[in-house]
């Protein structure tokens, strides 16, 4: 291996390297993808992502119609979203030895996902992990929980062919989450549905499961067990030229 000479070059190598390991930090990861995902960059570009793409902070990922990605951030949370769906991260910030200045910040801007929270959502501030929606900040603290648009898109009921009431709609899995908006707060816990119809009404318990589908193929949701990659090796990420 080369060695360099004490100096400015050493030192630049050394920033370049420190960079590098905070850049790393604060990234998520396509660990799994059935379709088509794509990414609007904060610089107004748009790609086409593949598996193990990376997103940061300012990143507006998209699902397509069909298909199915997980992000796996370096805090060890994870995104699933469904197909039609666009979440976009506003921060994630994470350093393993500083979890005072954690912060994961993300809004759902159409369709749905399942999440599970990583450190940032477990350690520190209590308020450092949050999901907007479109009537309500969801704030979470180690949990498995998911969360519907069906205001921008209609969702269908479950056998049936009418849709159901537009509201955002959230479950919970494990641990808690607080839905909060102009109208008040409401802790959900795990196996507890919830319905937010406004931002000027309170977040309200639902009696059952409104039956919002998850059901990703079989080769997906076998991957996630497995560890397994769908993708792998049939896609590259590229820039889509306007």
């Amino acid at each position: 291996m080369k060695s360099c000479r004490p100096g400015l070059k050493c030192l630049a190598f050394v920033a370049l390297g420190f960079v590098s390991a905070v850049a790393v930090a604060n990234t998520g990861t396509v660990t799994q993808l059935s379709g088509t995902l794509s990414v609007l960059k904060a610089d107004g570009s748009v790609r086409i992502l593949s598996q193990k793409s990376e997103v940061v902070g300012g990143d507006t990922i998209n699902t397509q119609k069909d298909s199915y990605a997980q992000i796996k951030f370096s805090d060890g949370g994870t995104i699933t979203l469904k197909p039609n769906s666009s979440v976009k991260i506003q921060q994630f910030r994470f350093k393993q030895e500083e979890p005072e200045k954690d912060s994961f910040v993300f809004g759902l801007v159409k369709g749905g996902l399942r999440a599970v929270t990583g450190l940032v959502g477990k350690r520190g501030d209590q308020d450092a992990y949050s999901l907007g929606t479109a009537t309500a900040t969801i704030g979470i603290r180690g949990t498995s929980y998911g969360a519907d648009d069906c205001l921008t898109t209609p969702c269908p009921k479950a056998s049936s062919s009418e849709n159901l009431e537009p509201s955002v709609y959230v479950s919970v899995t494990d641990g808690e989450i607080v839905a909060s908006n102009n109208a008040g707060s409401q802790s959900f816990l795990a196996g507890q549905f919830g319905s937010i119809t406004d931002r000027n009404t309170r977040p309200r318990f639902l009696s059952t499961d409104p039956g919002l589908q998850f059901t990703p193929p079989a080769t997906f949701i076998q991957s996630i067990m497995t560890g397994a990659a769908v993708n792998a090796g049939k896609s590259q990420e590229c820039v889509v030229r306007r």
